[in-house]
């Protein structure tokens, strides 16, 4: 019963170190994304694809250390071999669904034509957007509601999932 117990809370612990980890990568993929997207003016895919190249390998640094770390009694992990199912896992989530929520926040939906609103008070501020700018910037946060939970069952269940050591 107290090993339930202990085990549960460290999964909590877990869970939330994973969404600590995820926060800091989520605000460094958020700013790389609109600084590739208003700087660059590379594109909403462009600049999503440059913020996955280097959050992803900075989460595999971060989880690596922090969240999954290795268990001692179980099988070494293979360095390379958890980052290339970190990229993996990642392109899963961070590719190919954040691609396809993106075209379906902004192409289907089109969200902007909602946020022209949005866009005149947020000019009361001297912030100036148009709404399908204003749409590219939000998109990717919709998306973190669906790709955030996915991301912690992928890593924990496959890329960072340790065999037991056979006597």
């Amino acid at each position: 019963m107290e090993q339930n117990k202990n085990n549960k809370l460290s999964a909590l612990w877990q869970f939330v170190k994973f969404g600590l980890v995820g926060a800091f990568n989520t605000v460094l993929n958020y700013l790389i994304y609109n600084f590739c997207y208003y700087v660059f003016h590379s594109g909403v895919h462009i600049a999503n694809i440059s913020g996955f190249v280097i959050t992803v390998f900075s989460a595999y640094l971060l989880q690596s250390r922090f969240v999954f770390k290795q268990d001692e009694t179980a099988e070494k992990r293979v360095w390379w071999k958890v980052l290339i199912k970190t990229y993996i896992s990642y392109s899963f989530t961070g590719l190919f669904l954040t691609e396809i929520l993106l075209f379906l926040w902004i192409n289907v939906i089109n969200l902007g034509q909602y946020l022209g609103g949005v866009c005149e008070w947020l000019a009361g501020f001297g912030i100036n957007f148009k709404p399908q700018d204003l749409a590219a910037s939000l998109a990717p946060l919709l998306n973190m509601v669906i790709t955030i939970p996915l991301n912690f069952i992928i890593n924990k269940f496959w890329a960072y999932r340790q065999k037991k050591k056979t006597d």
